[in-house]
């Protein structure tokens, strides 16, 4: 097992896109990561990654009551504490998109506070320059196509069919969530020499406030981020939570301090496969418009029956349907893209929600029953057919989807779009180890990126 003076960071995703998100931040910096899909056995580590620099594990709490997350969040922070890296990061989107009821991210901060690190101030990073999110007074803003929108505002994440933002300034998210007092280092704050900077942060830190946020708006004030963190890390083991943010600025501040070469991996270009399946489950505008262009360019575009799916009586059959129309499309030399929603407004969204509040033996939301009904189709499909690529796109979809391919982890293999690399798959099951798979967010890419992840 690495140890502390080798391993420089684990981290916890609270979705599978965004756990491979983290990833690419590190292994474009040249840090070995594997993302694992629950926390791994030492042993395992020992046999088979024995010289990474980072760990990570994907999770699902993003879609978890506070009450989930202390019967199965608790004991994976545990152990990943456990491995003592410097750094333990819970990794969530950059819309930093939660409520009190689900997914939690003041939950989060107080179970860590009160097991992991009694007392400390946990550091809170949400911004992250290189995918267009930004924190500015302790609001946060995000990128939807040309435009950036404060959070609030925003076409998509203040429509969120689960957690829609309607608060941009991030204390005051939190204030919902957690008592814990949330402090700001403010951008005039993270501004000037280095040891000026140091001594209004040691005052902020003095104060002992539960939480500490900071506000990123530019590559410098990351990389100052970044060193104020590491800091800390290296007084004791800390605690953070944000979005990839977290790692660009580590390593933003790595390079700077010749902790890590300053020279950007290279990965190879992605090769080219005949045909690729795609399994969508966001409702996302820029997935929609992602559909869109695949039924333009030799997709078979299949609507899954989301209502039928997450009906019991129904299920399995609406199942094995879609399966079959998927095999014979693929069997015909097809690319096939099975999705649930075209877009927040699709009408299969309200819908299903209603089938599913009116159904007494309806079990789960509807993320997890059709991400997990959606994953299982997939792994009959790659399985049938033999095909050794798969995007999965949605970050509740991809994290119980990826779950259902018999996967134990995953490492970046290629550049697609920033946020949304191509991965090599490991599984004890030969049919699936060395399975290329890229977890796409909904919000990740341009029109193309079906197009680039069949064709390269």
């Amino acid at each position: 097992m690495p140890t502390r003076t080798e391993l420089l960071l684990a981290f916890y995703g609270d979705d599978f896109t965004g756990s491979t998100d983290a990833m690419e931040a590190l292994a474009l910096s040249g840090l070995r990561t594997v993302l694992f899909l629950s926390p791994p056995a030492p042993e395992l580590l020992r046999q088979k990654f024995p010289d990474l620099r980072c760990i990570g594990v994907a999770g699902t709490s993003r879609a978890m009551s506070p009450a989930e997350m202390d019967a199965q969040l608790e004991s994976i922070l545990r152990e990943l504490w456990s491995l003592g890296a410097p750094l333990t990061h819970y990794k969530v989107c950059s819309t930093f998109d939660s409520a009190p009821e689900v997914g939690s991210i003041g939950h989060v901060a107080d179970l860590a506070r009160a097991k992991l690190s009694p007392g400390q101030t946990v550091s809170v990073l949400a911004g992250a320059p290189p995918l267009r999110r930004y924190t500015v007074f302790g609001n946060h803003f995000a990128a939807a196509g040309e435009e950036v929108f404060r959070l609030d505002r925003h076409p998509t994440m203040s429509r969120h069919p689960t957690t829609p933002m309607h608060e941009a300034d991030l204390r005051v998210h939190l204030s919902h969530q957690t008592q814990a007092d949330v402090a700001l280092m403010s951008l005039p704050e993270l501004a000037g020499e280095p040891a000026e900077v140091d001594a209004r942060h040691a005052r902020k830190l003095g104060s002992k406030p539960g939480l500490l946020l900071y506000d990123v708006a530019d590559d410098q004030s990351l990389r100052t981020v970044g060193r104020l963190i590491w800091q800390q890390a290296q007084r004791a083991q800390h605690f953070a939570i944000g979005s990839s943010g977290v790692e660009y600025a580590l390593t933003a501040h790595w390079k700077a301090s010749g902790v890590i070469p300053a020279a950007r991996a290279a990965f190879p270009p992605v090769a080219p496969v005949k045909q690729l399946l795609v399994i969508s489950g966001s409702a996302s505008p820029m997935t929609a418009a992602q559909i869109q262009w695949a039924s333009e360019h030799k997709f078979e575009c299949i609507r899954a029956a989301t209502e039928e799916l997450c009906r019991p009586q129904a299920a399995e059959a609406a199942a094995r349907a879609l399966f079959e129309r998927a095999l014979a499309s693929l069997c015909a030399g097809n690319s096939v893209l099975i999705y649930s929603a075209a877009g927040p407004d699709d009408p299969s969204i309200q819908a299903t929600r209603e089938r599913l509040a009116a159904d007494p033996n309806a079990a789960g939301n509807s993320a997890r029953v059709l991400g997990s009904a959606l994953g299982r189709i997939a792994h009959d499909l790659l399985a049938r057919t033999g095909l050794r690529r798969v995007v999965v796109a949605g970050g509740d979809t991809s994290s119980y989807a990826t779950q259902e391919l018999g996967l134990y982890g995953l490492e970046m293999l290629a550049e697609l779009t920033p946020g949304a690399p191509l991965c090599r798959g490991y599984s004890e099951d030969p049919r699936f180890d060395a399975l290329e798979i890229a977890l796409k967010g909904g919000q990740m890419g341009k029109a193309d990126y079906f197009g680039l992840a069949r064709g390269g």
